[in-house]
């Protein structure tokens, strides 16, 4: 049974850091592509970052390049989302989801993944 359980959500005052982590497991993983969403009070969720876990490739939301950093630990089955210099803007629920190999060339949409996580509270405080 696949399973992602993300932690590491918490307040934080605007500027401050927060890292969150995905742990995945169930099956392998090193040809899917991993992404963080967000879905904040009354919006829809919103795509933040990617990445290609077989080639460590990433993508990122245009609002969020240069604060957020996706990576991967193979050995550990764990996505990361290092994120920095955080903005009141960033409080949300912030999702970890798992896709398989599909010809997207970057995986944007909520659509293209098979397996999402329970989520964690990520608050930014003014």
């Amino acid at each position: 049974q696949v399973q992602l359980v993300e932690s590491g959500g918490g307040l934080v005052q605007a500027g401050g850091s927060l890292k969150l982590s995905c742990a995945a497991s169930g099956r392998t993983f090193r040809s899917y592509v991993m992404g963080w969403f967000r879905q904040a009070p009354g919006k829809e969720r919103e795509f933040v970052a990617t990445i290609k876990w077989n080639f460590g490739s990433t993508y990122y939301q245009d609002s969020v390049k240069g604060r957020f950093t996706i990576s991967g630990d193979n050995a550990k089955n764990t996505v990361y989302l290092q994120m920095n210099s955080l903005k009141p803007e960033d409080t949300a629920v912030y999702y970890c989801a798992a896709g398989a190999p599909k010809t997207t060339p970057w995986f944007t949409s909520a659509s293209d993944y098979d397996y999402w996580g329970q989520g964690t509270q990520v608050t930014v405080s003014s």
